[in-house]
């Protein structure tokens, strides 16, 4: 039995696969806490493995995505064998890094959460290998993120504005990011696109 938060469909809003036609599993608990989270993820519903196949393949996505809360929580090896057989679906993950991953995941995106301020919990990056880092930018320092030791020389490096409510905080939080970006050609500009679009 997992506990699970929700599984939606929806496209994806952040980083590479932006766009991209994608249902979500969204895994409850998470091992840090974090001062900007802005996701509900504590709620949740038991469900088997089969329960969480039969709900992806209500949908004709090419992608699954992993997500939380923290799924490497979740998951072991024998459950990414299983949604990979049962659905025909490329798996990916969003994962803060800190929980060692199992084999056979097709895109991981690791969301480090090292040097920033009022963190609970051990940000120490412990899974290997990285297809994109996702930064949420709250002004911290930048530049350990490209000593991480999953970062690979094809690895994507995103940079992504803290979203919150209140919209002149939000634009200036964008603009600093941007400004980072440009000052810094190493990163690429990611947006919650699902925001701006009113959709899960």
């Amino acid at each position: 039995m997992k506990k699970i938060n929700e599984i939606f469909y929806s496209l994806q809003g952040e980083g590479h696969h932006t766009g991209y036609p994608s249902v979500f599993i969204r895994f409850s608990g998470c091992n840090l806490e974090c001062p900007f989270c802005d996701t509900r993820h504590n709620e949740g519903v038991a469900m088997t493995d089969n329960d969480i196949i039969h709900a992806v393949n209500l949908y004709k996505a090419d992608w699954v995505v992993l997500t939380g809360g923290e799924p490497a929580l979740r998951i072991d090896r024998d459950f990414i064998r299983l949604l990979h057989q049962a659905t025909g679906k490329k798996i990916a993950i969003e994962t803060n890094g800190t929980v060692p991953l199992p084999e056979g995941i097709d895109w991981i995106t690791v969301s480090p959460k090292i040097g920033i301020d009022d963190m609970k919990g051990n940000t120490e990056v412990r899974v290997e290998r990285a297809d994109e880092i996702k930064v949420v930018d709250i002004g911290q320092p930048l530049e350990a993120y490209f000593d991480l030791p999953c970062r690979k020389e094809n690895t994507l490096m995103y940079l992504q504005p803290c979203y919150v409510k209140d919209k002149e905080q939000r634009r200036s939080n964008t603009m600093r990011t941007v400004r980072r970006v440009l000052a810094d050609p190493r990163w690429t500009l990611s947006l919650q696109t699902h925001r701006y679009l009113g959709i899960p």
